[in-house]
């Protein structure tokens, strides 16, 4: 089922300068780049895209940090986009992300983990919405 899902990278991977290396592998994965733009985060968006976090301990933190410099976002395309793309992604912490994953190859830290990626369909909708409206 041809699906859509939402991603950012996040301010490390774009001043590492892994947007080009990170975009690639969805490519060649056979997922098509609907729509593609680099963007600042407002502290706005930043709190409708994590508003299940909003009022925990470690939100101010993800906040500054994805706030401080600027993102790739995107809109996937593909079958079982959703699905795909986590498991591409790996686990949300890198030190447990297997060799071949984007954070298993690329993330530093919990905190520096290279890339967001919608955990639904549900999920994707809104994300899309936040951010391509």
């Amino acid at each position: 089922m041809t699906e859509q899902t939402f991603i950012f990278l996040k301010p490390d991977a774009v001043k590492r300068g892994l947007v080009g290396q990170v975009l690639a592998r969805f490519e060649s994965r056979g997922l098509t780049i609907a729509s593609l733009k680099q963007l600042k985060i407002s502290n706005d968006l930043a709190d409708r895209h994590y508003e299940e976090h909003v009022e925990k301990s470690f939100y101010p933190g993800l906040r500054s940090y994805v706030t401080a410099a600027p993102v790739v976002a995107a809109i996937l395309e593909g079958p079982n986009a959703v699905s795909v793309v986590r498991a591409m992604c790996g686990a949300t912490n890198p030190a447990e992300s297997a060799p071949g994953t984007i954070r298993g190859d690329f993330g530093l830290t919990l905190d520096a983990n290279i890339i967001h990626s919608s955990d639904s369909s549900e999920s994707a909708e809104r994300e899309i919405k936040n951010f391509f409206a």
